[in-house]
């Protein structure tokens, strides 16, 4: 069977297939370490070939991991490793920036588009929780949506608290594979 990768904990990974069943699987030994440079094998986002293992009937093994489109990731903590693939197989990522509770810099984002742009994926700028601006925090918005939009980012702006921009979010994810991203307490789970 051949699924792809929703979840991982780093022993387990949750691996929905073509009819949207979801399976618990695990890695077949042979495939765990093969030359491996990063902290973790199989990323979310990654289509996998699985088989059913086990007594339950929602248990797997995965057996290959098929090649990426594209990937992103980070430098690993893990210093036996160089890097950390945070998702792959991506169409787009969403990159959530607050100007206040808590700040985002401009630094942060430029990091952020860089590594995107190196690995091949479009990125859309969310400025969230608008609902807080005041007027200086509006006028800073505005200039970097200018400044992002004038070297080709598309951005958003949202709200949950007042419905803001929440139906433009919900069709830029519409079918498509979608990396959150954004600091903590920008409002992702949100």
């Amino acid at each position: 069977m051949q699924g792809m990768v929703l979840k991982s904990t780093g022993s387990w990974y949750l691996v929905q297939d073509a009819q949207k069943k979801q399976w618990t699987c695990r890695i077949r030994g042979k495939i765990r370490l093969q030359g491996l440079r990063t902290t973790n094998p199989i990323a979310v986002g990654d289509i996998v070939d699985f088989e059913q293992q086990g007594e339950l009937d929602d248990q797997g093994v995965i057996d290959r991991i098929h090649d990426r489109k594209n990937y992103i990731i980070r430098k690993s903590v893990n210093l036996s490793k160089e890097a950390h693939i945070v998702a792959s197989n991506l169409d787009q990522a969403l990159l959530f920036i607050t100007l206040k509770k808590p700040s985002t810099s401009t630094g942060f984002v430029d990091r952020f588009l860089v590594t995107a742009e190196a690995y091949s994926i479009p990125v859309v700028l969310v400025f969230n929780k608008v609902d807080i601006y005041d007027e200086s925090a509006m006028d800073e918005m505005a200039a970097w949506r200018e400044i992002y939009g004038s070297i080709g980012y598309e951005s958003v702006v949202t709200s949950a608290v007042e419905a803001i921009g929440l139906e433009e979010v919900k069709a830029l994810l519409d079918h498509k594979v979608t990396l959150l991203s954004g600091h903590s307490g920008v409002g992702k789970s949100t």
